[in-house]
């Protein structure tokens, strides 16, 4: 797989990517290359980073080519984000809305989860809808509607449904691989300069049995 076939979407303003699961957004201690890496190889210019993946979650990136793209779409509220996941069967109700406070712990690198407002946690919603149950799992779609760090996945493994392969959050088992089964699906947002619509469907990993089900069942 090269550079190019992660390409979603490119024009003067931005690029926006397919980012596999294990690899980093941008660098690391770990010394890997880096999506921003090949990215900027790629499109031969400097890139600005609009939006970040934890590096076992794959899915949509976008980039700027230019700072003040980077800040418009500063605000949350300028992209609709949303992501599938796959996490322990059983959860109810099949519709709702999370609400927690979370604050980074950077020695741990994990969220900090709070059901009540504290000092320094921020309040954190999402939105989740089961799509489909399959044999042990429930397939979720997921709207954001704030940013934070960990959030899915801290959010989730709170409600006792942590998404499979984050061993991190409470799952039972990592995956071979050490990815999550956590995806950037889809977001759409207004073009900062052209004013049009646009949105931008990421590819489901066909990396084991489990995704390949999944990218059958979003068809």
């Amino acid at each position: 797989m090269t550079i190019s076939d992660l390409v979603l979407y490119k024009d003067h303003n931005l690029i926006i990517l397919n980012k596999p699961a294990g690899m980093p957004v941008q660098n690391d201690k770990s010394k890997d290359t880096s999506l921003l890496q090949l990215a900027i190889m790629y499109a031969k210019t400097t890139l600005f980073l609009i939006n970040r993946l934890d590096r076992p979650t794959s899915g949509i990136v976008m980039m700027a080519k230019k700072k003040e793209i980077q800040t418009f779409f500063a605000s949350n509220d300028k992209i609709k984000k949303e992501y599938l996941a796959v996490v322990k069967k059983g959860i109810t109700p099949a519709k709702n809305t999370l609400t927690h406070y979370l604050k980074k712990d950077g020695r741990k690198m994990r969220a900090e989860i709070s059901e009540t407002a504290k000092a320094e946690y921020k309040e954190s919603i999402l939105d989740y809808e089961i799509v489909k149950s399959m044999d042990n799992y429930d397939l979720l779609k997921i709207e954001l509607r704030t940013g934070r760090f960990h959030q899915i996945r801290a959010q989730l493994s709170n409600i006792g449904h942590p998404i499979k392969g984050d061993v991190k959050y409470h799952a039972r088992r990592k995956n071979s691989d050490r990815s999550i089964h956590l995806h950037a699906y889809q977001i759409s947002f207004q073009h900062p300069k052209s004013k049009k619509q646009i949105e931008i469907t990421a590819p489901i990993p066909q990396n084991d049995g489990l995704w390949k089900s999944v990218a059958e069942l979003m068809q």
